[in-house]
């Protein structure tokens, strides 16, 4: 299944993503959801970050080439840090720089959306606490990283955490093809077999340290290839099996 949250002639609600469009429905998908029987075409809604999280919670240095590339050793638990939600950004959305910045960088990530309150999970139950997975773009302000290698402020202003366009159900993550495209030119490429920590482990792993609510969302990491993009850059995340989030920057 993919869900899907759109707006709507002023409304925002809850879909299904069909061929042919989205079929409402009445509810959240995080409690109690049914289907209408409203389909809209697809061209007459407008796509939004397909969950709205409290946090969204990161994982640094999760593929072995990109801490290859870092020049950093391999990690021996999950490096983490936060995104407030106030970073949160829709498929379309522009994506600028903070006043206080003048580098910006992509980083190509498949999100893990949690479906129930998740504290102190056992690995061998992990999965019954993940609703699905969808695209995500760990945008950085590299220069206010490098100085202090503090990453809050470098990866938590504004619009800092587009997601989308839908969170698909019935995947396996533990194999998916995922890519970054800037202005048609393929710039990282990897597959989700080389992480590091698998989102089982992190659903574990986090939910021992803070409690992981509905909607909420890992962002698992990125591989090798990340650069700067520049004002008029266009970027896409393109996941296999869940689609393509596609931004423009200011």
């Amino acid at each position: 299944m993919k869900y899907v949250r759109v707006e709507y002639d002023g409304e925002i609600s809850y879909g299904v993503l069909k061929e042919n469009g989205v079929q409402l429905l009445a509810g959240d998908i995080f409690g109690q959801a049914s289907l209408t029987d409203t389909l809209l075409p697809l061209e007459k809604v407008r796509l939004l970050a397909p969950c709205v999280p409290s946090k969204a919670v990161c994982v640094g240095l999760n593929y072995r080439d990109h801490a290859e590339e870092m020049n950093i050793p391999l990690p021996e638990v999950p490096v983490l840090f936060l995104k407030p939600s106030t970073a949160l950004a829709n498929p379309g959305d522009e994506l600028e720089l903070p006043a206080i910045s003048n580098h910006l960088d992509y980083e190509c990530e498949l999100a893990v959306v949690i479906g129930r309150t998740a504290k102190n999970v056992p690995l061998d139950q992990a999965a019954d606490y993940i609703f699905g997975y969808t695209c995500g773009n760990d945008v950085t302000a590299r220069d206010l990283q490098t100085p202090t290698n503090q990453w809050t402020s470098a990866k938590g202003f504004d619009k800092a955490l587009p997601l989308g366009p839908c969170i698909v159900t019935d995947i396996d993550a533990g194999n998916l093809e995922i890519s970054t495209i800037v202005n048609g030119q393929m710039k990282q490429h990897s597959n989700t077999r080389n992480l590091i920590f698998k989102p089982l482990q992190l659903v574990s792993y986090i939910s021992s340290i803070m409690t992981l609510l509905p909607g909420d969302v890992i962002m698992t990491g990125t591989p090798s290839g990340i650069s700067r993009l520049d004002s008029g850059d266009t970027v896409t995340i393109s996941i296999e099996g869940i689609g393509e989030l596609t931004n423009p920057v200011k």
